[in-house]
């Protein structure tokens, strides 16, 4: 039990407060700072339109795999189902990039966003050029579902 005494006391002589911290300098400077964060969190929701926008030229911009998948990652992580523009410009940035996998992603992604069967049939129905022109067969295609 004395060495627990003796241990507590020299935790207890050992810790200093820094006098950066303990100044009231500091404190204000942190509470400023805390301020400005909450300010800076504060902006305008996005349209539709605008989101749609933003997400064609950032799939247009893409230059590499990592960027492709960052982007639909970020794309799809909203509480919307992109629209076919936006997947259009998805497609043709996987195919300049040669992601094969990705391109087929990009419609499970859709199958999982969507709110029923039908929405997804559209969506199909909507892109199936762009699926023919680049060659991106979809997964049920490629293996179907055995009942």
């Amino acid at each position: 039990m004395s060495f627990v005494r003796a241990a507590s006391r020299v935790s207890r002589v050992g810790l200093r407060v820094p006098a950066y911290r303990a100044s009231p300098v500091a404190w204000t400077a942190q509470r400023a700072f805390s301020q400005s964060a909450i300010r800076c969190s504060e902006h305008a929701e996005e349209t539709f339109e605008e989101f749609t926008a933003r997400y064609e030229k950032e799939f247009d911009k893409v230059n590499d795999v990592f960027e492709l998948q960052r982007n639909l990652n970020n794309c799809f992580a909203y509480d919307l189902v992109p629209s076919p523009t936006v997947i259009t410009a998805a497609l043709r940035a996987a195919r300049r990039v040669n992601d094969f996998p990705s391109a087929v992603r990009v419609f499970e992604g859709i199958k999982f966003k969507v709110e029923n069967k039908t929405q997804y049939e559209e969506y199909l129905q909507e892109l199936e050029p762009i699926r023919e022109e680049l060659g991106i067969p979809l997964k049920e295609a490629m293996y179907p579902e055995e009942k």
